[in-house]
């Protein structure tokens, strides 16, 4: 048996997540809403909220519903919730909690958001 030291339980709400060289605190973070194009969105009601850490980064959260988006070079880090990401010409994934994701500018995507999505991100 090892000697590392294992967080209680209790204690898991309070550990930060990270991405890239910075950290954010997972609970307790106040999003801004952002206005979302209705031209994006193609079922449901989904709102967005975010905040910008600077430099490309930030935490981005969206509810369930099913948009479309244009990518810039982005890589993220999902915290919470659960989506489908359907890009043009390629393919679909995924994403849940702990998964990390590569997109690239240009790409055409298809988000199809089933549970409340929160991410953490850099682009350039």
């Amino acid at each position: 048996m090892s000697d590392v030291l294992m967080p209680e339980p209790a204690d898991l709400g309070r550990m930060l997540a990270t991405a890239g060289a910075f950290a954010v605190p997972v609970h307790d973070v106040r999003l801004t809403p952002d206005a979302l194009d209705p031209e994006q969105i193609v079922a449901g009601d989904p709102v967005v909220s975010s905040l910008e850490l600077g430099d490309g980064r930030g935490i981005r959260e969206i509810t369930p519903g099913v948009v479309m988006d244009v990518e810039r070079d982005e890589i993220f880090v999902v915290l919470s919730g659960s989506a489908t990401i359907a890009v043009e010409g390629g393919t679909t994934i995924e994403v849940s909690p702990g998964d990390v994701c590569l997109l690239s500018e240009g790409a055409k995507t298809t988000w199809i958001v089933h549970e409340t999505l929160r991410k953490v991100y850099q682009t350039r």
